[in-house]
């Protein structure tokens, strides 16, 4: 396994690591002590990342990318059938283009990337590396978009984009390179992509709670937390009860005709419109969303699941559901063994259960334990000779540790069975956690409280810019400040009289607030 290693950053990109210890099998960090270097040494322990040398960056190894693909392929399905078209568009942006449109870019203006120089000659233009795609895409949605026949257009990448974070980089959660799919869309009517924009936001919510089993709250961001140059903002969002943050999972824009109407852009259709008993031609501008969710999801999927023997898989995800391990003793028949594992991995494979068996003979059964346990396989399967004696095999749940003895005869049955009751434990007990967090909080001083006991804060709230500018302000520490998370689509009841918890003005909203990644 991959050294136990920690990350710094420095303001030139380069990455120092720092070796801690040698690695074991095992983890030398508990969660509830240092969550950070806990967090770090699951990734690398379990396989699912490894360090480069540059800051911020990370080789995403096979453990995680086949949980982006099963994620992928759900999500290419629902959005297909949404008749969303694959495209891709180039990585880089040209300066003049990316200074069309500055109030978008202004977010991301500190965290773009620049390529300078070819070889060893400088760029009489310097070229920037997309930090998001709406100013490469939008100006051919000018071209291709003519009449009413043309919409509505809706495009969809997968791809990478670069943000120069110069915060302290954590892998797949805060990184400067980070793989995702963004989505874009332009409609004839604000109905239309009013409709898309919580179609896709459900898509996003099964993504988290059906399969990285993470419960989610889908809610609009506040004036200031939207997403620059959206008319508003949806997002799903999940909660890390060991740090007490809120973490924003996806997003899905409607931009409104922001983008649409800009001289650069400029999309728009011809309508034809009878006035005055005479038929002429109208221009009128499309209605855009935007909607992205990214390999932030797993590390997300990690923090919440993660225990102090390493990474927990919910079944739905997980390259390998079902690990079948060999428990030969010194008189035993070793190779009669071996041939029942594969015979039951052959079982389970037919059955459609992701399923392996560990044949390797230069490591014991309990090291292998640790290891598949180390990267979260949801179901352990030995098989010894007293198993083959009795028709059966013994079962070991990754997510609880209850060991039981599954009949031979009706294995995938059971198999199945225990699967859906492991992927249905975990996103329960996530949820169980995460309720526990939430904590109302009617004036300031039950705010204040809440939040330092690193709570999710739901509380009464005006709908006031200043206002939310106030708590930032007021609440900035080591720590960072506290500010909204979104207010919740499933609004609690607002009794006459309540006021807002920070101003003391009529309260209009129920709004969650906390710390944030």
């Amino acid at each position: 396994m991959a050294d136990n290693a920690v990350e710094e950053s420095s303001s030139n990109g380069r990455r120092k690591k720092v070796v801690l210890k040698e690695t074991r099998l095992g983890l030398s960090h508990k969660k509830d002590e240092d969550f950070g270097k806990w967090y770090s040494e699951v990734l690398v322990n379990s396989e699912m990342i490894e360090y480069y040398d540059i800051s911020g960056c990370y080789i995403i190894r096979d453990w995680a990318m086949m949980i982006w693909d099963i994620m992928k392929e759900f999500f290419e399905k629902e959005i297909g059938e949404m008749g969303v078209d694959k495209c891709m568009f180039p990585l880089f942006v040209s300066k003049s283009v990316l200074n069309k449109e500055k109030n978008h870019i202004a977010g991301f203006e500190p965290e773009v990337a620049w390529v300078t120089k070819a070889g060893k000659s400088d760029l009489e233009v310097e070229i920037a590396i997309r930090p998001t795609s709406e100013t490469v895409i939008y100006p051919y949605f000018s071209k291709w978009i003519r009449n009413r026949h043309d919409l509505p257009k809706k495009v969809n990448q997968w791809c990478n984009v670069v943000r120069w974070e110069f915060s302290n980089p954590m892998p797949f959660i805060r990184s400067r390179e980070f793989y995702w799919q963004e989505g874009h869309t332009a409609f004839a009517t604000k109905e239309e992509a009013d409709v898309e924009v919580l179609e896709i936001l459900e898509i996003y919510r099964r993504i988290y709670e059906e399969f990285l089993a993470v419960p989610v709250i889908k809610g609009k961001k506040s004036e200031l937390e939207k997403f620059a140059g959206a008319l508003y903002t949806s997002s799903v969002e999940a909660f890390i009860p060991n740090t007490g943050r809120g973490i924003q999972g996806a997003t899905s824009h409607c931009l409104g005709q922001n983008f649409s109407k800009k001289e650069f852009f400029d999309i728009k259709f011809h309508v034809e419109i009878e006035e005055d008993g005479k038929t002429k031609t109208d221009h009128v501008h499309v209605w855009q969303n935007s909607w992205a969710y990214s390999t932030r999801s797993i590390g997300v999927m990690v923090m919440v699941h993660g225990d102090e023997k390493g990474l927990v898989l919910p079944p739905k995800v997980a390259k390998w559901q079902v690990i079948v391990i060999p428990v030969p003793y010194r008189d035993a028949n070793t190779q009669e063994i071996f041939d029942v594992c594969a015979a039951t991995v052959k079982t389970l494979r037919k059955a459609g259960i992701r399923a392996e068996v560990d044949k390797r003979d230069h490591y014991t059964p309990g090291w292998k334990y640790s290891y598949w346990e180390m990267k979260g396989v949801p179901l352990r399967i030995e098989i010894g000779p007293k198993d083959l004696a009795n028709n059966q095999i013994r079962a070991v749940r990754r997510d609880n540790g209850v060991k039981m003895d599954l009949s031979m005869v009706s294995l995938v049955e059971q198999v199945k069975e225990l699967l859906g009751k492991i992927q249905e434990s975990l996103f329960d007990s996530a949820k169980q956690r995460r309720d526990a967090c939430i904590q109302i909080a009617a004036t300031w001083d039950e705010f204040s409280e809440a939040l330092r006991q690193k709570k999710l804060i739901l509380a009464p709230w005006c709908d006031e810019e200043e206002v939310e500018k106030d708590v930032k302000n007021r609440t900035k520490g080591d720590t960072g400040a506290a500010k909204t998370l979104c207010t919740p689509f499933d609004q609690p009841e607002m009794l006459e009289g309540t006021k807002c918890f920070a101003s003391g003005k009529p309260a209009k909203k129920w709004t969650y607030w906390g710390r944030s990644y």
